[in-house]
């Protein structure tokens, strides 16, 4: 008889793929659903094969009337930009936080810290009136300046924890070498928090990118709002006469995610487990 241990292996597996194969099926039936032509989809049913191939032509209704290829741009400088400033002005606080110590430096990463705590629709309507007076309402510079403070906090808390797993006796050598505090801060505690500064990348433009609530609150034109706003608009003006370009352009906004994963997913691990083997 096979032990527990093969038992209980083959149980997890089984278990696994029951998960997977619930979770691909929507994705599966929205693929197949946008290789369709509009007719073919209101007189089919979403499992049915297509009788052909229409997928260019859903992405390029969908990027061309639906207007998506002004927003997609816009959300690659927005999740592109903001990950980037949030990583760098965050990892300067981390670095002054572990390295400088100021005074009150726990009281100041838990007032930066806290920006994560409450819920982010609280954040809703005094954003919406400081945005209207400021003139920041609408403008591409706006939402780059919203991403970027709303990723910092979670990128502190992450750099700060990786700061302070870096060897003092390190620190000390350069010091005696001469290095100043900026020049420990590039050539050394940046190099070794590499993976996860690249794991922070990955996580803050996937967020930006998905972001649907902020980008519909603070913004209402076509060429600033953000790709996920845009597609939330085409959904309400469009599905009921295209549903397939509709999908094609849900299928179209996990392209930048995914693609980014692939080139940085093999951070991801040792990213989140915050190890300092550097490259």
């Amino acid at each position: 008889m096979p032990s527990r241990k093969v038992i209980t292996r083959g149980l997890l597996m089984v278990f696994m793929t029951v998960l997977v194969i619930i979770w691909l099926i929507p994705l599966i039936i929205t693929f197949m659903t946008a290789l369709k032509t509009a007719k073919e989809a209101s007189a089919s049913f979403p499992w049915e094969l297509p009788q052909g191939i229409a997928l260019a032509e859903n992405v390029a209704w969908a990027w061309d009337r639906g207007r998506l290829g002004q927003s997609f741009g816009q959300s690659i400088i927005y999740a592109g930009v903001g990950s980037a400033f949030a990583i760098a002005l965050a990892s300067l606080a981390a670095f002054s936080l572990a390295q400088l110590r100021p005074r009150w430096a726990f009281g100041w990463f838990l007032l930066i810290y806290a920006g994560t705590i409450f819920p982010f629709q609280m954040y809703l309507l005094p954003l919406f009136y400081l945005y209207q007076t400021t003139g920041l309402y609408d403008t591409q510079i706006g939402l780059t300046l919203f991403y970027t403070a709303i990723a910092i906090p979670f990128c502190l808390f992450v750099l700060r924890n990786q700061f302070t797993t870096i060897e003092p006796e390190l620190i000390e050598a350069a010091k005696l070498d001469g290095l100043s505090n900026f020049g420990i801060y590039r050539r050394i505690y940046m190099p070794l928090s590499l993976a996860a500064v690249a794991a922070l990348f990955l996580f803050q433009f996937t967020w930006i990118w998905n972001d649907l609530l902020f980008g519909l609150t603070l913004a209402k034109s076509p060429d600033v709002r953000p790709f996920m706003a845009g597609l939330a608009g085409l959904r309400g003006t469009y599905s009921a006469a295209n549903t397939p370009g509709v999908l094609a352009g849900a299928l179209l906004a996990s392209v930048p995610t995914l693609l980014i994963f692939i080139l940085l997913g093999r951070y991801l691990l040792r990213g989140m487990t915050l190890t300092t083997s550097g490259e």
